[in-house]
């Protein structure tokens, strides 16, 4: 029997979402999980061990509607019927992200921007944890944040905040903010304005002090407006690729060395031996360098970090942007609970890359996630019969290939600017291929032949 009243109702049954009910929990809160799609079954298992109630594929108005406060899955927008009613009667809804806060004292360092946070987010943890600091990694990446401080608390945690998150935070404070860059994206949350996906990203800043840091691209030019009109209360320590102004603290000089200025002591490496290349892992390699140097850690530590940092391959990993498309290799994820947590961390329509050697696989628990953000499906393997047999009349297109050279050739017909073509099989790989990363490695050959 549902109760009629609840401390706190949590939106949304991912990991943002079981963590926050957990933590609520913990606290003493009474909680309720409502998810208007199905719930994975890792997820279902946990509420049911911690005897958390909940419900899926509706969303009951009667209990939801008398919430105390409602936590928010960042994936649920504020246009959501249900969401539209809380909001029109008061009710306080908030981000996990700020929910955890309130729960915690522990040194926060977070990382929002348009591309490069995950990057940034993964190179700065690695970065810490390599100086023996007590850091947890949270956000979009690794763990709730709200899982961790019920039950695995850290003195520092490195977060990765995405727009939508930000959005239903109010009182969290970032020790230290980085702000990597504002492009158009998201728009579509956002009345399709760009100033409105903006001012979401700026509120990292808000409620930052004086001894605080707020790190940010020198050359971004709505970040240099937004700080002209606003100010920061937080000390600025912006980075470009060259130095703009006496206020650059990181940039590459003309002897081809990342520096770091302003801050304790000076810090200078060969970009060369930067691990990762590219423009924009410049730009991710001087926000990381600020950051740690901001945080005391030593030079020796933050050069070993810039040069023995591994991004995890075939794992949710960002190969290319191809004429407004993103490609992710998801190589590993041979099961379909896997492919069910990649289509969740994809925000934009996707073109998805399903098929291999079935294991048994129930496509039930992805149908929801591929209905609602998959516009073509492309089945790469040798009998995709049991894939056309599930999905055959609820997605319009749909092919057939029969090597990764195929499979990438007919996604890049399919997708359109703005979409995420995602490989992401759930199923295993020795039907085509030797084994995953060779099937992810054919993947990133193919794309970047693009």
């Amino acid at each position: 029997m549902i109760e009629s009243r609840y401390d706190i109702v949590v939106l949304g049954a991912g990991e943002s979402g079981v963590g926050a009910a957990l933590l609520a929990q913990a606290m003493g809160l009474s909680v309720f999980v409502s998810d208007y799609g199905r719930i994975a079954p890792n997820y279902r298992e946990e509420l049911d061990r911690h005897a958390i109630r909940y419900e899926e594929g509706q969303h009951s108005e009667g209990v939801i509607l008398q919430a105390g406060e409602i936590i928010k899955s960042p994936g649920i927008p504020n246009t959501a019927p249900i969401v539209c009613k809380l909001c029109a009667q008061g009710t306080s809804i908030v981000s996990e992200i700020e929910f955890a806060g309130r729960y915690t004292d522990a040194y926060m360092v977070c990382i929002t921007g348009s591309n490069g946070k995950t990057t940034t987010t993964m190179w700065l943890y690695h970065t810490l944890r390599k100086a023996g600091l007590d850091v947890g990694l949270a956000g979009n990446v690794g763990y709730s944040l709200a899982r961790q401080v019920a039950y695995d608390p850290h003195a520092y945690y490195v977060i990765e905040l995405s727009s939508f998150q930000l959005d239903n935070m109010y009182d969290f404070r970032a020790n230290v903010a980085i702000l990597l860059n504002i492009t158009p994206d998201h728009l579509d949350r956002y009345d399709h304005q760009f100033e409105l996906y903006a001012e979401a990203k700026m509120r990292i800043t808000q409620n930052q002090r004086s001894e605080d840091f707020f790190i940010y691209w020198e050359e971004d030019p709505f970040i240099s407006k937004w700080l002209k009109e606003h100010g920061a209360t937080a000390c600025c320590l912006p980075f470009a690729m060259k130095q703009q102004s006496n206020q650059t603290t990181a940039w590459i000089n003309n002897k081809n060395e990342l520096v770091v200025t302003n801050l304790n002591s000076p810090f200078a490496m060969e970009e060369e031996l930067l691990v990762l290349s590219g423009m924009h892992n410049r730009h991710n390699a001087m926000a990381t360098s600020i950051a740690a140097k901001a945080m005391n850690i030593k030079n020796e530590v933050i050069r070993e970090a810039l040069q023995d940092f591994k991004n995890v391959p075939h794992r949710l990993e960002k190969i290319a942007r191809v004429k407004g498309v993103d490609y992710i290799n998801d190589s590993k994820a041979t099961n379909v609970n896997s492919t069910w947590y990649a289509l969740e961390s994809v925000k934009t329509k996707v073109i998805l890359i399903l098929g291999g050697t079935d294991k048994g696989n129930d496509y039930t628990d992805i149908e929801s996630l591929v209905l609602s953000k998959v516009d073509g499906l492309i089945f790469l393997g040798v009998d995709n019969t049991k894939l056309h047999k599930f999905f055959d009349g609820k997605i319009a297109r749909i092919a057939d290939a029969r090597s990764m050279q195929e499979a990438v050739s007919l996604a890049y017909k399919m997708a359109s600017k703005g979409d995420t073509v995602l490989l992401s099989p759930a199923c295993a790989s020795f039907d085509l291929f030797r084994n995953y990363e060779d099937r992810g490695d054919q993947f990133r050959h193919e794309v970047l032949n693009l």
